[in-house]
């Protein structure tokens, strides 16, 4: 366990190097397959993936409940998609020429999506402190000690203030057309029988997900695109390309296990019913065997020369960003699955691609960008977190707006 808080990820990587099975044992006990077709495999297993996702754990209480709370709250999310947009320049300029990261991601995403988030009726004082709740960290597990702290300071009055909120909507009714909030959108599609707090935690739950996932994503994505290009944009390869690469070289989420339900065997291994069985997305994005050079930063492998688009084949299928298997032209694979992939891929990864590189080229457009105090080596703290670094955004005259080049990059 010590090896392993020092280096989760290059122990894990270490560890599959020298396993001669296709799956190793994790410090905890739980499995993690090491093998991509297996691991890819075991994530479509209907049988393996036959109960609840473990992302809601046990507040909802059927598999139909979480699917529609998940399609109601991305629902929301796309239809704020123009709004955010608009919001975008603004928030960016409201982060200054220096901004501290990856803190600002999740500050940067707030400001564009608050309104989706609590409609503005809500009350004043409770909008305010989850504006503080992000300035104080809750949308992620903190490294540090002290962080988590600080977190744990205003999470009382913040879940208390969002419980009696809860009761006052429950009070009023429902509202009439389209859910105004992601609050409205759990009421409405959460069972009624859910507690006042057990709405609160599922929004919580679903605030730090849209937040943080997002925030964090449009920081590796300007550290890793500056990082391998320090003359700042414009850069050399399209901003989708950048975000898929920043997605698959630093998955947010780098491990997903869940208990087998009942004895299972894979590929003539048997895993009693209880068993966790993990697969790491961060493993299987660098697997040499799938991914030309997979330790590289290289946006370019999504578009451009045949055999520099996707895997280690050739050209990449259009479709569904995430939760797919890269098939290049001589049958070669890369997968790819930053929101996952099976039953239980997330419901909003278009969205939140989609929130990620309009983002990324609105802090970009009409900027010079650099970073300093940086490096690519992740800090894993529950998910796959940036060393904080400073970016510098020197802007420039021009004459387009943030608006149509966002449209460019969609």
């Amino acid at each position: 366990m010590r090896r392993f808080r020092r280096d989760p990820l290059g122990y894990i990587e270490e560890r599959a190097r020298r396993s001669r099975s296709e799956v190793f044992r994790l410090p905890w006990g739980a499995w993690c397959v090491r093998d991509t077709e297996l691991a890819l495999t075991v994530l479509r297993d209907p049988e393996f993936h036959g109960g609840m996702s473990s992302f809601f754990g046990e507040m909802l209480p059927s598999r139909a409940a979480q699917i529609d709370v998940g399609r109601a709250v991305r629902n929301v999310m796309r239809a704020h998609l123009p709004a955010y947009r608009r919001r975008l320049a603004e928030a960016a300029a409201g982060l200054g020429t220096v901004s501290q990261w990856p803190a600002a991601g999740p500050t940067l995403m707030y400001r564009c999506t608050a309104e989706a988030l609590l409609h503005p009726a809500a009350p004043s004082p409770l909008r305010r402190r989850l504006a503080q709740a992000v300035s104080a960290g809750l949308t992620a597990r903190q490294p540090h000690m002290w962080q988590r702290a600080r977190v744990e300071m205003v999470r009382p009055k913040l879940l208390a203030g969002i419980t009696d909120h809860v009761r006052s909507r429950r009070a009023e009714g429902p509202v009439r057309g389209e859910p105004r909030d992601v609050l409205d959108a759990v009421l409405r599609a959460g069972p009624r029988e859910l507690s006042d707090r057990a709405v609160t935690d599922l929004y919580v739950l679903l605030f730090q997900s849209i937040v943080g996932n997002v925030g964090y994503a449009v920081a590796w994505s300007l550290l890793l695109a500056c990082l391998r290009h320090p003359a700042g944009p414009p850069w050399p390869w399209p901003t989708d390309w950048l975000v898929r690469e920043a997605g698959r070289h630093r998955p947010f989420v780098w491990m997903v296990g869940r208990p087998a339900p009942r004895p299972l065997e894979f590929r003539g291994m048997s895993f009693p019913a209880g068993a966790i069985l993990s697969v790491s997305p961060y493993l299987l994005h660098h697997d040499p065997r799938r991914w030309d050079r997979p330790e590289l930063f290289r946006p370019e492998r999504w578009g451009g020369a045949p055999g520099e688009r996707g895997g280690r084949g050739g050209r990449r299928e259009r479709g569904e960003q995430s939760g797919r298997v890269e098939r290049g032209e001589h049958g070669e694979q890369g997968p790819y699955l930053p929101f996952g992939t099976g039953p239980f891929i997330c419901a909003g990864a278009a969205v939140a691609h989609s929130m990620t590189t309009e983002a990324v080229i609105a802090l970009a457009q009409d900027a010079q960008l650099s970073v300093s105090g940086g490096d690519d080596r992740p800090v894993v703290a529950g998910a796959v977190l940036p060393r904080p670094f400073t970016l510098r955004r020197a802007l420039k005259p021009s004459s387009r707006t943030v608006a149509e080049t966002v449209g460019e990059g969609r």
